[in-house]
């Protein structure tokens, strides 16, 4: 539950406008709860949400209840009932002038109460849609104020205002760039923080020190020892009731774009110089901008696209679900080979992939080594093809569950040589002993500190953007003719996601354990 660095947590208004959305009552009120139990919570700390619906901030309060306990079983009554007590809603439209007159008043007088000394956190958990008019309108009503001191004893202490802005970052690379825009006249770049919540994950933040903390792998990670990179988020379930927004988004944007981008970031990345926000953030930019982009007209050759069919189950497949557009090449399964160009990863390539209604849920950073150079076993029995050494493999697997896996060559016990591979597992699971956190809580502790390390920068989303973008306008044409029903439900996707990887003789990593 550590977060990313040791900086004070100020006190602040936590604002989060759509508090009676989904996400609201699911993720963030319950981690905001597990950060109290953890004592992170400043006392003085206050929630206000803002939504159109009317109620009273106890009506807010017993509507939340069941979802804090519901995700924490064990909860610790005295902690809910003060942190309920510091739970306050206002009925508003964020979009008009008035209703944000509203928010503005109500944050005042619970300043003024509270003692947090003007400090807010904004955090957009609505429509992406609705994201720049409502900055636009905290930025109209002065709530944004730059270098305001709140005590000239200690001028080091100004009171700040940040915006935490929820995914979809935009649905291409122009208007990710226009959000960018209206951010920028309302914020800092410094208080602008772009939340992905995969960087949370245990897994994923170990990746970070796997590398850097120990002498073994540095050395050889690197386009001379690793043939190719695996990046893959699995699931098993379709579209479900999101056919209306699905239909608009796609595997790319929904998962590649945003969550493994950011994974593809932690492998990828130089050693920075030291473990802070802008050092980690420096060289994560480099790494999107290092990619090579994808030639026009052989955009085909780097992707795979599917939608998924007909299930036994009754599932009518994608194309033929509800609110599905007639004859939509929206992708529920995308797998893209992408390159770069600088001096640690040329000629290595990264295949990313995601989909639905796949074989398995599984989360999974695959780094295959290449061979060695000579084979001194070549003419003795070798497990599965004569001749042939199996290379060397690390797997994270960030989900169903978190472990690191390293297979290598050794020994076969017995007379004679005959050469097997193994693989050494750890688990990387948390203490059973330790409470499961929700991973937006200590995100949102980092932005109560002021740390970005664990969030995107302007620039990062908008190289992340211009690298999809081929795969995603008018030069996919191609690569989405004939994409209806054309993978089963439970298979690893459609055929030209094998073939994407077997023209440079690959396989995926679930091809090499069957």
């Amino acid at each position: 539950m550590m977060t990313s660095t040791f900086q004070t947590v100020d006190p602040c208004i936590f604002v989060i406008f759509g508090a009676s959305g989904d996400l609201t009552a699911r993720k963030l009120v319950p981690a905001m709860y597990e950060m109290a139990r953890a004592g992170l919570l400043p006392k003085e700390t206050r929630i206000l949400g803002v939504a159109r619906r009317e109620k009273t901030d106890d009506q807010w309060r017993e509507e939340l209840e069941p979802w804090v306990r519901k995700h924490n079983p064990d909860m610790d009554e005295s902690i809910w009932r003060d942190l309920a007590g510091r739970i306050h809603y206002q009925s508003a439209d964020a979009t008009t002038e008035e209703g944000m007159a509203a928010v503005g008043t109500r944050i005042a007088g619970i300043d003024t109460e509270a003692g947090t000394c003007g400090n807010l956190l904004f955090f957009l958990s609505v429509a992406s849609s609705l994201y720049e008019p409502i900055v636009q309108r905290i930025d109209l009503a002065g709530l944004v104020v730059e270098g305001k001191r709140w005590c000239s004893l200690e001028p080091s202490k100004a009171s700040w205002q940040r915006i935490i802005v929820e995914k979809p970052f935009g649905e291409n690379d122009q208007s990710a760039r226009a959000l960018n825009r209206t951010l920028g006249r309302a914020f800092e770049e410094e208080s602008i923080y772009r939340i992905d919540h995969y960087l949370a994950k245990e897994v994923i933040q170990s990746l970070l020190v796997f590398r850097f903390a120990n002498i073994l792998w540095e050395p050889v990670w690197n386009q001379q020892y690793i043939d190719h990179v695996q990046i893959s988020a699995a699931e098993t379930v379709g579209v479900g009731q999101r056919t209306a927004f699905y239909d608009q988004t796609g595997a790319i944007r929904d998962m590649i774009q945003s969550h493994l981008f950011q994974v593809l970031a932690f492998v990828a990345m130089e050693p920075p110089t030291d473990y802070t926000p802008e050092h980690i953030r420096n060289e994560k930019v480099k790494v999107t901008d290092a990619i090579v982009p994808t030639p026009a007209d052989r955009v085909a050759e780097f992707c795979a696209l599917g939608q998924y069919g007909p299930g036994e189950d009754g599932d009518p497949g994608y194309a033929g679900s509800e609110g599905v557009a007639p004859g939509s090449t929206t992708e529920t399964f995308a797998a893209l080979q992408l390159q770069f160009q600088n001096w640690r990863w040329a000629g290595t390539p990264f295949y990313l992939r995601s989909g639905k209604r796949l074989a398995e849920k599984r989360t999974e950073v695959v780094i295959q080594f290449k061979p060695p150079a000579a084979n001194l076993f070549r003419k003795l029995p070798i497990t599965a093809d004569a001749g042939r050494l199996e290379p060397n493999r690390l797997v994270f697997t960030v989900a169903p569950h978190e472990e690191l896996s390293l297979r290598f060559e050794t020994k076969r016990p017995g007379l004679g040589i005959r050469v097997d591979p193994i693989d050494m597992v750890a688990a990387l699971d948390r203490d059973p002993d330790e409470p499961v956190v929700e991973a937006y809580g200590p995100l949102i502790i980092d932005a109560m500190r002021g740390d970005q390390t664990l969030f995107k920068s302007r620039i990062e989303v908008e190289s992340a953007w211009d690298a999809v973008m081929p795969f995603l306008d008018d030069r996919s044409a191609v690569a989405r003719a004939g994409i209806k029903d054309n993978y089963g439900p439970g298979s690893w996707g459609p055929e030209s996601s094998r073939e994407l990887l077997a023209r440079h003789g690959r396989r995926w990593y679930e091809e090499e354990r069957s």
